[in-house]
Order: structure tokens, then sequence, then C-alpha cells
């Protein structure tokens, strides 16, 4: 039977049916409320209404002092928090899921439990709560430090420009790290127990085995945690504007992308909102994020597919 024969053609109907629902919100959701961004970027207000402007929105976002020093500022430190979720989070999701895959652990189910659970706590939740943590006044994070003899190394992290968006970010790792986990676990499971028995009889067994074999064969599921890793932190916005506010201080040392269009575009205090460069930023996010994926898509997963089962 061939998709084209009197046979499969109901099939084809019931599809288009069962997808029908979800294409249709899809749709409503992301696809228009994106090409309407993407419109309104090429437009700028003038005596009431909107005038077509072309690409000059974009230039004014690179060239313009008032535009581009926040922007460049932004994007700055997106690229940070995203390198240092890269460098910290993944590896230890990696180990984690490592140390959950070890058949003979004991308690598995409840560490696995334990490491997912912040992923579910909202963003006002984690923000408040690490607030005061790390509140040099009534924060329990200097008395844990004294304990331990280490009251000095203390100090106002999220007040300080230096350490602002470090502080943030390492929040970030704490609350996702259990998604990269789950992640890799998954894709640690699935290697055929056939494959783990021949390394065994070749003497490779231990943390070899996990470098020399195991390692190898979940490259493909390291990618997609890696590009799941940057989408998201090039949408960041939440966990930023609950623990440092709109205006991502101190000095918007935590300024991100996210942060930058909001206030650009719904405007903050004194500073009334301009939709036609808040959409060119939200368009300039997009740009980078399908940067990011299609160099994913056409350059590193092809070199990974030698890798599948």
């Amino acid at each position: 039977m061939t998709l084209d024969s009197p046979e499969a053609r109901p099939r084809r109907w019931h599809i288009a049916v069962f997808l029908a629902p979800a294409v249709l919100v899809y749709t409503a959701l992301m696809i228009v409320p994106l090409a309407d961004t993407l419109r309104l970027s090429l437009f700028t207000p003038q005596g009431g209404g909107t005038v077509f402007a072309g690409l000059d929105n974009f230039v004014r976002l690179f060239t313009d002092p008032r535009w581009s020093v926040s922007f460049w500022n932004a994007l700055y430190n997106n690229v940070i928090f995203f390198l240092i979720h890269m460098a910290i989070q993944n590896p230890i999701g990696i180990a984690l899921a490592a140390m959950l895959s070890v058949p003979k652990l004991a308690g598995r189910a409840f560490y696995r439990t334990a490491f997912f659970m912040p992923t579910m706590l909202s963003f006002v939740i984690v923000g408040f709560i690490w607030k005061l943590i790390l509140s040099p006044l009534w924060g329990v994070a200097p008395n844990l430090m004294g304990s331990v003899g280490l009251k000095s190394l203390f100090g106002p992290w999220l007040g300080l420009e230096s350490s602002a968006l470090i502080a943030v970010a390492l929040i970030s790792v704490w609350q996702f790290v259990g998604i990269p986990m789950m992640l890799i676990y998954a894709a640690l499971l699935s290697i055929p127990n056939e494959v783990i028995e021949a390394a065994e009889l070749d003497g490779i067994t231990g943390a070899s085995q996990f470098w020399k074999i195991k390692l190898p064969l979940i490259l493909p599921t390291l990618g997609i945690v890696s590009i799941l890793t940057f989408v998201g932190n090039f949408n960041a916005f939440d966990l930023v504007y609950t623990v440092q506010g709109a205006l991502a201080g101190p000095n918007f040392s935590t300024d991100l992308l996210g942060t930058y269009l909001y206030r650009t575009f719904f405007g903050f205090q004194l500073q009334l909102g301009d939709q036609a460069m808040g959409a060119t930023i939200a368009a300039m996010m997009f740009f980078i994020i399908l940067a990011g994926v299609m160099l994913y898509l056409f350059v590193i997963q092809r070199r990974m597919r030698r890798y599948q089962f």
C-alpha cells in the first residue's frame, strides 16, 4: 500500500484532523505574534501612526548610543550567562546522570527527584528564596559559611557589579541542572546492554567505560542539551526580573536581552515604551537564536550522526 493509494487517503485525513488543533494553537500563539513582531520592527511611530522605516530601526539599535550601549551590554551579559551554564550546569548534569546510572546506587529514585525538584518551582519562589539566603542582613549564607570557617569570603554578591551576573547565573544553574541531568540520564539508560557487556569483556569498566564508551554514544543528546541551553538562556528574563528587578541592577550589570526588551517595549518608571524599538530587539533575539539553532542543525548535528545507533 502506497501513500497515494485509496487505502492510505483516509489515514492522511486522520493525521490532518489529529494535528489541526495543535497547529492552530501554535500558529495563533507563536507564528502570528512572531510575524507581527518582525513586521513591527520595520515601522516607526510618526504623527500618531506608523510609517515604514525599513531597516532604520536596526541601524539605530546598532549605532545610536541611546540604544546601542544598552544593547551591546545586554548581549555581552547574555553570552556570559550562557557560557556559565555551558561550563557549570551541563558538566554537573553529566556527572549527576552518570552517578544515577550506576546500577547499585541506593536511593536512586530519591536523588533523581531531589535534583529535578527545583525545575518545577516558579521563578518568583526561587528568586525570593535566594535573595533571602544571600542577603548580608538576614540571610543564612553568612552563618553557614561561618560554620565552616569561610565567612570572610562572603560578600553582597547580588549587590556588586562584578559578581551580580555570576550570582544570578549560578542561581539559574541550581534551578535548571535537573533538565540536562534527566535528558542525559535517559540517554545513558538507552545504551544497549550488549555494548556494555562487550566493553566489560574487553576489560573496560568503571570511569574508563564512561569516558571511552558511554560518553561518545550520548554525544547527540549532549548536542540537544547544548542547543536547549542556548535557546533557554537567550530567552531568559524571569529570574533576572525576580531577583534584580526590571533595571537589572546594580547599574545594569545583570541586564539581558529579555530585560532590555521588557523595558524598551513596555517602558519602566520614567521611560516611555517604544514598541518599534522593542520589536526590533525581539527580532534580533529571534535572529540570534535562529543562527545558533541553524549552526547546530547543519554543522554540529551532521558530525554527531556517526555516533547514533
